[in-house]
């Protein structure tokens, strides 16, 4: 098919919008929400153009119009100049401080806007919440409110369980605004070198994080593995490190819930690991609400990396005074559905995953034991029971905690322990166990092939801006 574009005749395909068509002839249509990766959704109207079909003119979005044989396109008409120039005014007023925005305008000769709107970093172009929906396949944000109050923000405003700080949504943003929300944790690169610099102490290892020691424990306690996690949690309250544990206990049946423990007893009930992801961040605010201050946090790297920035955004000693977090993060790979798992479980094993006895997953194994029998099956098979936005996260070792926890690179029976900060370093001083050494080339694999499959997720986004 053919059509005309600033007087330049285009071979396009079906399926083309009329954006794709004018860039495959290197013909620039100025855009704030549009992303080849996504749908596209014409929010911002910046590439609006004219088109001639049939004798009769009208304005359209390039973004998602369809590329015609025939169609007659102008870019840059008098009218379509004056509607950018229109729509670029009205953005400089809603957003002043914006470079992205000014830059812009200023290609259109907008210096000072006409009309004073408000000082907003948001232009509800969209991008942030479809990258969530669409790829991620969170959807911890959305569009909220109408008219004057619209504005994206997560449901009732409050902070969200859902989000896994992947940081694709201040990847897509075109200002600052996404990373300015306080209830949800997007985390750049940028902002993991600033979070590490201001928390961790140690060396720092390109596969394993920042570090200070790394050790195999194995206590007397019991628990998963080497029992560390449980160790470290009954030192760190019999030793007055913290008062109060947020852990992780059964609930009905395989199902669990986060639960302030700050006792030993309440600490042993929460043995065992659970694979599954547990809304955590609303349960951290009760506690803090509640008048608990010096609290350790269990969680996996995305619930670490939500905690982190959190602190970095929240001045946590002004709100709270006396606040302080130990933050325990465990080695993670994925994290499943309960539904989802307890479903596999019967299909594949014909076992309740509510009464299973024990859960495992070791050396890419899901074992299960049900009825005094064991069964497995690898890990690879059980794809489509993975949590949503497991695929972006590319942190397996927790390399945002305090100190952290798993049995990749230890032997049978232990727990690979990684002191990250000096909290950690004190923590693990007062805790009583047998130690071992640690294979940490059995950990660098693990962190190198979770990380290689985030990246080619995070391409498609990378690729598209």
């Amino acid at each position: 098919m053919k059509m005309e574009i600033d007087g330049r005749g285009v071979k396009i395909e079906e399926g083309q919008t009329i954006l794709e068509a004018a860039r495959s002839i290197g013909i620039d249509i100025p855009t704030l929400c549009y992303h080849p990766a996504l749908e596209p959704l014409g929010a911002c109207r910046l590439c609006s153009v004219e088109i001639e079909k049939r004798g009769r003119k009208k304005v359209v979005t390039a973004c998602n119009y369809p590329a015609e044989e025939g169609l007659v396109v102008s870019t840059k008409s008098p009218d379509i100049i004056a509607i950018r120039k229109m729509l670029l005014e009205l953005l400089l007023a809603r957003c002043p401080e914006e470079g992205r925005i000014q830059s812009m305008a200023r290609e259109y000769g907008v210096v000072k806007p006409r009309f004073v709107l408000e000082d907003e970093r948001c232009i509800l172009c969209g991008l942030c919440t479809r990258v969530c929906d669409e790829l991620v396949g969170v959807s911890a944000i959305n569009v909220i409110s109408r008219g004057v109050e619209r504005e994206v923000g997560t449901p009732y405003r409050e902070l969200s369980d859902d989000c896994i700080g992947c940081g694709s949504c201040a990847l897509v943003c075109p200002t600052d605004a996404i990373k300015r929300e306080k209830n949800i944790y997007p985390t750049t690169a940028e902002d993991i070198a600033e979070l590490e610099d201001k928390y961790l102490v140690g060396e720092r290892d390109e596969e394993l994080g920042v570090y200070n020691d790394i050790i195999a424990g194995k206590a007397a306690t019991g628990g998963q593995d080497g029992g560390m996690v449980t160790a470290l949690l009954i030192a760190g309250i019999e030793n007055n490190i913290f008062d109060a544990a947020l852990v992780v206990q059964r609930a009905a049946g395989y199902n669990a819930e986060y639960v302030v423990a700050d006792d030993v007893a309440g600490i042993l009930s929460a043995r065992g690991t659970k694979y599954l992801r547990v809304p955590l961040m609303s349960k951290l605010e009760a506690a803090l609400k509640a008048g608990k201050r010096r609290i350790a946090v269990v969680g996996t790297p995305c619930e670490v990396r939500a905690v982190r920035k959190l602190q970095q955004l929240w001045d946590l000693e002004r709100e709270y005074p006396g606040a302080e977090l130990t933050i325990l993060g465990l080695f993670c790979f994925e994290s499943f559905d309960y539904l989802g798992l307890k479903a596999y479980t019967k299909r594949t094993f014909g076992v309740e995953l509510d009464k299973a006895e024990k859960t495992q997953i070791s050396k890419g194994k899901y074992i299960v034991t049900g009825g005094g029998k064991e069964y497995s099956c690898d890990v690879r098979e059980m794809e489509s029971e993975i949590r949503e936005g497991c695929s972006f996260c590319d942190d397996f070792a927790s390399r945002l905690a305090d100190i952290a926890i798993g049995s990749v690179g230890s032997p049978d029976g232990y727990s690979t322990v990684i002191v990250r900060s000096k909290a950690g370093k004190k923590l693990l001083d007062a805790t009583e166990f047998t130690r071992a050494e640690v294979d940490k080339k059995e950990i660098a694999k693990l962190v190198k092939f979770k990380k290689r499959n985030a990246d080619k997720n995070f391409a498609k986004i990378l690729e598209g801006l």
